[in-house]
């Protein structure tokens, strides 16, 4: 293991943000718990947990560049959009996060893949959830669960953990709709997609620095809660 702060399992003191590694790149510190006021304290400061669980210790990290998505930028290919307009897409909010969060995890255990969602992880946001911390949006199908995402809001910004398909373009759907709705329910809003990848980019989302995610995440962190209790079954 590299030299970072190894954090305390009571009254944790997160490291400043800016002090993690360049390689691997973000991590910030190690070790302390996943209550759900632990985890609320991390993403407030821009740090997120990733670990595995079979050979590390909670691994916390603060990646620089972040990827983000503003909300006004999604991009919805024209492929997308006939799907979205033909197809009978319905989204739900809040109706099986503990499904989601297991559809996560499972998929890319089914791959052959390692997860971060493990047990712990899973019991920690399902504990945000009930608290009215962590969300889900989920797309259904014939009245089937096909897709869907989930994560923590925080004032205007939504920090995406995970989402999943389980049909073709179930998950952009999903993120579309995110993105829709924070411009319905936010001025300036933010999706914090933590590191880039092949499928949130065609999805428009782009590479910030770490100085300005940290300036952005308190100026629309702070703001009232954004996500809004009547969603269900807000469709497409």
């Amino acid at each position: 293991m590299v030299n970072i702060p190894h954090l305390q399992d009571k009254n944790i003191l997160f490291p400043d943000p800016n002090t993690a590694l360049k390689e691997p790149n973000g991590l910030l510190a190690c070790m302390g718990n996943l209550n759900p006021e632990t985890l609320l304290k991390a993403y407030r400061k821009g740090i997120f947990p990733w670990y595995n669980e079979q050979d590390q210790p909670i691994l916390w990290w603060s990646p620089n560049p972040r990827s983000v998505i503003y909300p006004k930028e999604i991009n919805i290919s024209h492929s997308l959009k006939k799907s979205i307009r033909t197809q009978p897409w319905e989204i739900r909010i809040d109706t099986e996060f503990e499904t989601v969060i297991e559809y996560c995890a499972n998929l890319r255990k089914n791959k052959g893949q390692g997860t971060w969602i493990n047990t712990n992880m899973q019991h920690s946001y399902i504990d945000l959830h009930n608290s009215g911390h962590a969300h889900s949006l989920e797309v259904w199908f014939d009245n089937d669960l096909v897709g869907g995402l989930y994560g923590i809001s925080l004032g205007d910004v939504f920090c995406g953990e995970s989402m999943f398909s389980l049909k073709s373009n179930a998950s952009k759907v999903a993120l579309v709709q995110l993105a829709l709705l924070m411009r319905k329910y936010t001025k300036n809003g933010l999706i914090d997609c933590q590191i880039e990848n092949d499928h949130l980019s065609s999805m428009g989302s782009r590479n910030i620095s770490r100085e300005v995610f940290l300036i952005e995440l308190k100026k629309l962190g702070n703001k009232p809660n954004f996500w809004p209790i009547d969603w269900k079954y807000e469709l497409v």
